[in-house]
């Protein structure tokens, strides 16, 4: 061997590299596989999002290009629906949908811990 490979692998062999820790339980397996979920899982939600973007920008101009025959299709609502929903998602992805799972959260807390009064109905009295 050369004098620079010889060197270089003194240098590795003598050197003390740690190793990073490693929690072998399930609760580290379970929470690694939940960070991984999420990434893939709002990657793919970003995905779907454009997909739909994309096809609803297709529809709107198909819509509005196309005579009587072609443009009856959709609706303006489903193609605004698309865009709006596909936007949101395509740069929102995982933190949108977790946000919104979030504000469901509180109100189901809220309507758990508060009062509900039912008034009896007419089945009630028979």
């Amino acid at each position: 061997m050369n004098r620079i490979c010889e060197t270089a692998v003194v240098a590795l062999t003598q050197a003390q590299m740690s190793l990073p820790d490693a929690a072998w339980d399930v609760k580290s397996f379970l929470e690694n596989a939940k960070t991984y979920l999420q990434t893939i899982g709002g990657l793919a939600l970003m995905l779907g999002g454009a997909a739909g973007l994309v096809w609803g920008g297709f529809r709107l101009l198909q819509k509005l290009m196309g005579g009587q025959q072609h443009g009856q299709g959709d609706g303006w609502g489903r193609i605004a629906a698309l865009i709006l929903v596909g936007g949101a998602l395509g740069t929102g992805g995982w933190s949108l949908i977790s946000a919104v799972g979030s504000g469901g959260q509180t109100t189901i807390e809220d309507l758990g811990g508060g009062t509900i009064i039912v008034a009896p109905g007419p089945l009630e009295g028979r």
